[in-house]
């Protein structure tokens, strides 16, 4: 299996403080591949640092073979990666569909504004028709066209979580890194997101790397291999059955509740 993401020794430092110690893994054409560990444990700083948000101490991150350890945020997109953020940043004052349509690259106009003006009159231009039906194909994917009206300000928080991973899928990614994207949300619509993403993957043949902290839901939902972090290092990687049978992991899990009760109390 060729590997879409490689990262090679990565290290990222805050002052003093290691909060990712010299990680390495790949991830190859179409896996759904779970990054998961206790709150805490460096799954966010290492996203930040492969999608370029935050400039890596020491290590080494290629796409498809290219390094893009320098590369802008912008750049990585162009080449290939979307991803999200735990807490979605859709424009509120706009509608779902308006949401999909400005994300697309290489659209007209040379601005935000041109965009999202074309998003207003989809029917200006032959190629604005064609994102127009391929956000409704999104939409339908994700078993939600009946909210393409609606203002994203009126959704649900799962809801937006939906409309925020059919706004990634716009760019045609062939990597999609998403950060928690059912935290906060109820049980059957955080099964129903896991389930499209899986028929997403199979679909289209993306790689997904999906980053979640309950380790219970995450292997029960059909991911192909679950990488498992603790105190800034890999501690296993895995398929799911190999993970729910390492005493490290649990241990690992276990630590953290009881150090959560232990403050609480």
């Amino acid at each position: 299996m060729n590997a879409v993401l490689k990262v090679d020794g990565l290290r990222k430092e805050f002052g003093g403080l290691v909060a990712v110690d010299d990680i390495s893994f790949e991830i190859g054409e179409g896996e759904f591949v779970g990054l998961i560990g206790p709150n805490g444990c460096g799954k966010s700083t290492t996203f930040n640092c492969i999608s370029g948000l935050l400039r890596q101490t020491s290590g080494t991150v290629e796409m498809f073979g290219q390094d893009i350890s320098d590369l802008r945020p912008d750049q990585i997109q162009n080449l290939g990666m979307t991803r999200t953020f735990q807490h979605t940043r859709l424009w509120r004052q706009m509608t779902v569909v308006e949401n999909l349509m400005v994300p697309p690259r290489d659209q007209f106009g040379s601005n935000i504004i041109d965009k999202i003006r074309s998003a207003f009159a989809p029917y200006s231009n032959p190629a604005e028709t064609e994102r127009l039906e391929k956000a409704y194909t999104n939409l339908d994917q994700l078993e939600v066209p009946h909210m393409a009206p609606n203002l994203t300000s009126e959704l649900s928080g799962g809801q937006s979580k939906l409309v925020d991973i059919g706004r990634s899928m716009m760019g045609d990614p062939q990597l999609l890194l998403l950060d928690e994207p059912v935290a906060g949300v109820a049980g059957p619509l955080a099964m129903k997101i896991f389930n499209n993403l899986r028929e997403i993957v199979d679909q289209t043949g993306i790689s997904v790397l999906i980053i979640e902290h309950n380790m219970d839901f995450i292997l029960r939902q059909g991911v192909d291999r679950i990488i498992v972090m603790n105190e800034g290092e890999i501690l296993m990687q895995g398929t799911p059955d190999e993970v729910r049978g390492n005493r490290e992991v649990i241990e690992a899990y276990l630590g953290a509740s009881d150090e959560s009760q232990e403050e609480d109390g």
